[in-house]
Order: structure tokens, then sequence, then C-alpha cells
């Protein structure tokens, strides 16, 4: 439905909002060289403007533009708190709501030179139908190879309803006619991330791989994190930076075919009319400013 926001779906940013101001009196006892401890709470964000909001590969805006934006608390421990939110459009209509509105919560951790990140992320729709809103826990691994940095993880929705196959085919969503009412469903998304910075270019080449497995059918909001049980979606692109904005530009892609997706429309499909794809090949473009 909506992805681990691998994709060519764009991540949140992690600057420093403010840097710590310079004393204009010596301390004794402490040498003037020594590095000022860096602060114990930091708060950073950013707002971007993409071509389209793809999630694991599939458009959650119809294949318009989204107005995207976050803020992330981090305590120097480890923790940290965010939240994230994207128009929406197309399928489904999530229960009716226009927006996604995230809240994420985690830890990091150092470990065998990477970090260890995991969390949770509570997706919401504000103003849509009940049972719409589910919770996502997540763990991904980072480190680096050579000038090359990696992520794998892997995201584990239990069993909920948002997730359940309410609906056995699009038409049956069109006509409001559960097929199983209240059914509860779980997803699973294993993913990899890799990033080389070009050396002598200000460019970032970028690629990503995703697999997503749940319910093949729709949920109460006629929408699904796996509409067809089991996909793969993946990346390639690029991105520079100039102060504080990144331009980046990828190609997005899954393997869900027209054929695949057939029994899942009219809501599976581009001004949920019946035709027009939301999980095919596009470039996605997008401008992110970082505070």
């Amino acid at each position: 439905m909506r992805c681990a926001r691998a994709v060519a779906i764009v991540a949140l940013l992690t600057f420093p909002m403010a840097a710590q101001a310079q004393s204009t009196v010596v301390d004794e006892a402490r040498p003037a060289d020594e590095p000022t401890a860096p602060p114990v709470v930091t708060v950073s964000g950013s707002a971007t403007i993409a071509s389209d909001y793809r999630f694991r590969g599939v458009s959650q805006s119809d294949r318009h533009m989204a107005v995207q934006g976050g803020v992330t608390i981090a305590h120097d421990s480890g923790l940290y708190a965010g939240l994230w939110g994207s128009n929406l459009a197309g399928w489904g209509t999530f229960g009716g709501a226009n927006m996604e509105l995230d809240l994420i919560g985690g830890y990091r951790m150092p470990v065998a030179g990477g970090t260890l990140d995991v969390g949770l992320t509570w997706y919401m729709y504000p103003g849509g139908a009940d049972r719409t809103d589910f919770a996502e826990p997540y763990a991904k691994l980072s480190g680096t190879a050579g000038p090359a940095t990696l992520t794998a993880g892997v995201a584990y929705a239990p069993r909920q309803q948002a997730l359940g196959r309410w609906y056995r085919t699009g038409a049956d969503a069109v006509a409001g006619v559960y097929t199983a009412p209240g059914a509860k469903g779980d997803n699973l998304y294993i993913w990899g991330d890799g990033a080389l910075a070009i050396t002598g270019t200000p460019i970032t080449a970028r690629a990503h791989v995703g697999h997503s497995r749940g319910q093949n059918g729709l949920g109460p909001n006629a929408t699904a994190l796996s509409p067809t049980g089991r996909y793969w979606d993946w990346s390639l692109g690029a991105d520079t930076t100039w102060r504080n904005l990144t331009l980046g530009i990828s190609y997005v892609d899954t393997d869900i075919s027209d054929r695949d997706a057939a029994y899942l429309r009219p809501s599976f499909s581009k001004g949920q009319d019946g035709t027009g794809t939301i999980a095919g090949s596009t470039v996605l473009v997008a401008l992110t400013a970082a505070f």
C-alpha cells in the first residue's frame, strides 16, 4: 500500500538545526583547543516536493505530485522520535483520507563497525475510515564496504485488520461487498539499499531492492501493503546536494504486471477507472530541503 520507503518513494534527512554558540570567555580549566561537546538533543527535518509518491514501488498519489515533510528529535543515547507526512490520492482513497501521517520511534546503536536501527512506524490516515491505521516494527543494519554505504532491513507488520483481505476483488470493493469483513493479515518486507559517492563529482549513486509478502486482495480501505500477495520493487538513481538542498532522480519499478493486478481493478489503477497502472515503471524527481 505505501513501503518501506524504499522505492523511489524520499527518506527523512537528519541535519542539526543549530550549532552551539561559542563562548567569548576562556575557561582556564579546559584547554582552548578542546572540542565542544556535541548537543545532547538534536532536531532535524526536511521538506520535499516529488513528482510522485511511491511507497515500495506503488504510487500513493495516483502518479501525481506529492508534497512531503517531517521532523525528527534524536537523543545522544540513540533514542529518536519523528513525524512524517504526505498528501495522498488514487486507489481506494485510503478510507477517505487525503493525507498519510507516520509516527516513528526507535533506537540506534553501534554494532560491529556499523549501526543497528530498531523501531516502529505507526501509519495513520487522518479523516479516513476506521481500521485503516496500522503499526509496523522494523530493523535495519547499515555499514560501509570500501566507498559504498550498504543497508539491509526488514519490516514486519503483525496481524491487523488494516492488512486483512476484506475484498477478494476490486469489483467487490466498488460494490462495497466485503468478502471477509473483520479479516486480519500480516505483511513482511525485506529490502537492501546501497549508496556510492562518485569520486570527483557532487553526485551519489543509489540503488534499492525490496520484496513484499502479505495478503493477495484489498484491505478494509480497498488498499494493501502487498496487493498481489507478493512482489518485488526496485530503483536506481542519483542525487546531488548543494547546501541544504538535494535533487534526486531515480527510476522506480515493480514486477506487478497488468495481468497480475487485473483482479484488483478498478481500485488498483490510475484514476480508479480500471485503466493505467500505478505500479509500473516511472522516473521520479524530488527536491528536498533539509534543516
